[in-house]
This record gives structure tokens, C-alpha cells and sequence, in this order.
């Protein structure tokens, strides 16, 4: 009996991460600190987009109630747009979709430059620095990587920390990476969504300060 008892405990234990369910705008609960009230909220309910909102690159619009990005041939480089939060420590939350997108990056700067960004394709999520493009030897550094397919016609709900040199990204169907590294302890000008492809679907943003 107690052996059955220990391999139904088993079973139930790695059954868990499968029942995980990816939706939009799932409650993720956060690890470097606590969430009081939202700073920022855009759910995209009106056709145009607020003044804090700036499209760099590619095509971004409001469509039935989600932001909507499409990379531009005639850009030679992928979209961005950037929701300009400048803060030091937050969180932010969102839901995308990849639907027809070859990838989807949250992507933070600093005042003089690049500095981390979280990716995400169909093949998972990574994290990683960016490369101080006035520095000839910098590289970027993978810091950390986790692996799960992510299906293109359906919502996921994305979370990141920033805490500090700590970083913290989640995704609602039980997908992490965190990592540490002295440059992120510093002033952020936002945050930038960045694809390229057909389409990428956001919506339900917020976004709070942490002290």
C-alpha cells in the first residue's frame, strides 16, 4: 500500500507542470518582491494609443481591443515599440501571442544604450544582456534558458522582475529563468517590444514600481 501511495505521489508531482494552463492576463505570482498598486495599466480599450506609447520601427496599431505589431520589409529591421515607463526596479506583466511572429523580445535600455532583453520564440524563453555596442569586445550573455514549445495561435501571459542586478522572467504555463549581473542594477527608459515577422498580439499591460 505504501508503495502505491509513493508512485501516486509520484505521478501527481510531474503531472503538475502539463496542467499548468497558459492564458491571458494570468495572476503570476512574483519572487523578488511584493506588487502593491499598479503604476501603469493599458488594456488597449480605445482605438488610439496613448502618448506613452512610440513606435521606432515596423507597423503597430489597435485591433479589436489588442496591440497588434508587424515587422516592415522596408524597415530592414524588426518592430519596436517602446511604453515609456523610465523606472530602476519594477515589474511588468503582459499577454502576447506569437500567432505568425518568428519572435517576440521584452527588451529594457538603459539612458546610454542596450542592456537585457527577455526572448521568446516557439522554442521557449531565454535571458540575456545585450552588447554595449561602444564597447568592440562586449558580448551578450546568456543568463539563463528554459525550453518549452510555445504554440503560436495561443495566449501566454509573460512576467518580469527587475530587482537590483537580479532578474527574474516567467511565463504562465510554468516556464523561469532568472539571472544576476551587476550592469542591471541601473535606470531603465522603459520597456520595448520588439518582433519580427507577420504579427505579434499584445494586450493587458501593467507595469509597478518596486523601491
Amino acid at each position: 500500500m505504501k508503495k502505491l501511495f509513493s508512485c501516486l505521489c509520484l505521478a501527481l508531482t510531474l503531472l503538475v507542470p502539463a496542467l499548468l494552463q497558459a492564458e491571458k492576463n494570468s495572476d503570476i505570482k512574483p519572487v523578488l518582491g511584493k506588487t502593491g498598486e499598479p503604476t501603469a495599466v493599458d488594456s488597449f480599450d480605445k482605438p488610439r494609443l496613448s502618448k506613452q506609447w512610440a513606435a521606432a520601427k515596423g507597423e503597430w496599431k489597435v485591433e479589436d481591443g489588442v496591440l497588434t505589431g508587424k515587422e516592415l520589409k522596408a524597415d530592414k529591421h524588426a518592430a519596436v515599440m517602446t511604453w515609456k515607463l523610465p523606472h530602476r526596479n519594477s515589474t511588468i506583466r503582459c499577454s502576447f501571442q506569437l500567432k505568425d511572429a518568428d519572435f517576440f523580445h521584452l527588451s529594457l535600455n538603459h539612458p546610454k544604450g542596450h542592456l537585457f532583453r527577455v526572448i521568446l520564440d516557439e522554442s521557449g524563453m531565454i535571458l540575456r544582456t545585450d552588447r554595449n555596442k561602444k564597447d568592440p569586445k562586449s558580448k551578450p550573455i546568456t543568463l539563463a534558458q528554459a525550453k518549452r514549445t510555445l504554440e503560436p495561435g495561443k495566449w501566454y501571459t509573460l512576467q518580469v522582475e527587475m530587482q537590483g542586478d537580479k532578474v527574474v522572467a516567467q511565463l504562465d504555463n510554468g516556464l523561469k529563468v532568472e539571472g544576476q549581473h551587476p550592469s542591471l542594477d541601473i535606470d531603465k527608459t522603459g520597456y520595448r517590444f520588439i518582433m519580427k515577422g507577420n504579427t505579434l498580439l499584445l494586450d493587458d499591460m501593467t507595469a509597478w514600481k518596486q523601491e
